[in-house]
């Protein structure tokens, strides 16, 4: 599943989901690196 997070104020990354960590952010993955930060909130269509 693609997810997209928010790393600062004007960076956002979108990758493979990996999970989640304790504070609430979530994990995505870019090829072979990982990145941490915020999820961005989506609603779902109806």
């Amino acid at each position: 599943m693609m997810r997209s997070i928010t790393l600062g104020k004007y960076i956002s990354v979108q990758g493979r989901y990996v999970g989640e960590t304790d504070n609430g952010k979530i994990q995505v993955r870019v090829g072979d690196k990982t990145f941490v930060g915020k999820p961005v909130s989506y609603t779902k269509a109806a």
